[in-house]
């Protein structure tokens, strides 16, 4: 099984800096794009920022210049680091990834691709 586990959320004032994680694992071959969303209070949910296996980023105009994304191929992980917090900023923060997971038959081989979701994790940003 695949699950995505975030942590890094919390409570912050206006102004202030969170970097969140979101680490993948299981039976994993490969990761292909992977996303930070957040959901406020009585709105849809909306994508912040994603990065692409390649590295290509990209942001929502709300968030371009204040946060950036990265990832960690090595440990599976993707972070989003955000500066210059804002009251606006306040929702549940999830991963998403689509992961290529694997299968073993004596050896692995590459087995079916999903969307995964982590379980967010909540940030709260102070006036």
């Amino acid at each position: 099984q695949v699950q995505l586990v975030e942590s890094g959320g919390g409570l912050v004032r206006a102004g202030g800096s969170l970097r969140l994680s979101c680490a993948a694992s299981g039976n994993i071959w490969s990761i292909n794009d992977m996303a930070w969303h957040r959901q406020a209070p009585g709105k849809q949910r909306e994508l912040v920022a994603s990065i692409s296996s390649e590295s290509t980023t990209h942001y929502a105009d709300s968030v371009q210049g204040r946060f950036s994304i990265s990832r960690d191929n090595a440990k599976n992980t993707v972070y989003l680091q955000m500066n210059g917090l804002k009251v606006e900023d306040t929702a549940v923060y999830y991963c998403n990834a689509e992961i290529q997971s694997s299968r073993f038959y004596g050896f692995y081989l590459p087995g079916q691709t999903g969307n995964y979701w982590g379980q967010g994790t909540q940030v709260t940003v102070s006036s």
